[in-house]
């Protein structure tokens, strides 16, 4: 059974972020809200969460998750960021984007895409998502907590809202697969992240979420 930490959305406590901070640390695994959906996450170089995460997911080894940074100047220390995607980044950040970049060694294999040697990358507008990457000093893994049942592929395709559990479901469903349950109050919603493929220099938006309106203007 997991353990819920009851965090104020917008100023979270010192001490909750503390002690969670300490079980990611410690190799847990944890549900959280971010600022497009929530999410099951981990220390990205915490290799047997990381093996935990993929096995919930049902994800194959050559899937590349996603991992939030707090800063562009913090993304650029897992990814080669061309002149042309810091522009963009720079424009974005924080925000509901997820940015496709080429991976430095920092990125555990275990992450990246094997054959690309790509990952993916955010910088979230969320204080309690801030917080924390803040208190952990490394990334932390953000895949869509919409298990296979009810999603299409890791938030890499549209959800149907109809789709989407609520709150109180969704604790239910995952509360004997993760460690920690973070509860801000905030309920699920459909809205995924725009993704934005920055590896060659010609920008491209693969996928239309929150804000892409923004991104198509920089792109």
């Amino acid at each position: 059974m997991a353990k819920i930490f009851e965090i104020h959305p917008d100023n979270p406590q010192n001490r909750r972020i503390e002690d969670i901070k300490l079980a990611l640390s410690s190799g847990a695994i944890m549900l959280y809200p971010t600022d497009t959906v929530y999410a099951i996450g981990c220390d990205l170089n915490a290799k047997s969460a990381v093996e935990r995460v993929r096995k919930i997911k049902q994800l194959a080894n050559d899937k590349p998750l996603t991992f939030l940074c707090p800063s562009l100047s913090n993304v650029s220390t897992y990814a080669f960021v061309s002149d042309t995607a810091y522009r963009i980044m720079k424009r974005l950040i924080p925000g509901p984007y997820t940015f496709l970049l080429p991976a430095t060694k920092l990125v555990p294999r275990l992450v990246q895409n094997p054959k690309r040697k790509t990952t993916g990358i955010r910088v979230p507008d969320h204080a309690v998502c801030l917080a924390l990457l803040a208190a952990l000093g490394n990334p932390i893994i953000s895949t869509s907590a919409h298990l296979p049942a009810y999603d299409l592929d890791d938030e890499m395709e549209e959800m149907d809202s109809q789709s989407i559990l609520s709150r109180v479901e969704l604790f239910d469903r995952l509360d004997n697969l993760v460690d920690i349950i973070i509860d801000t109050g905030e309920e699920p919603t459909p809205q995924v992240s725009t993704i934005l493929d920055l590896t060659d220099e010609e920008p491209i938006i693969t996928r239309r979420g929150l804000g892409w309106e923004a991104a198509a203007a920089w792109v």
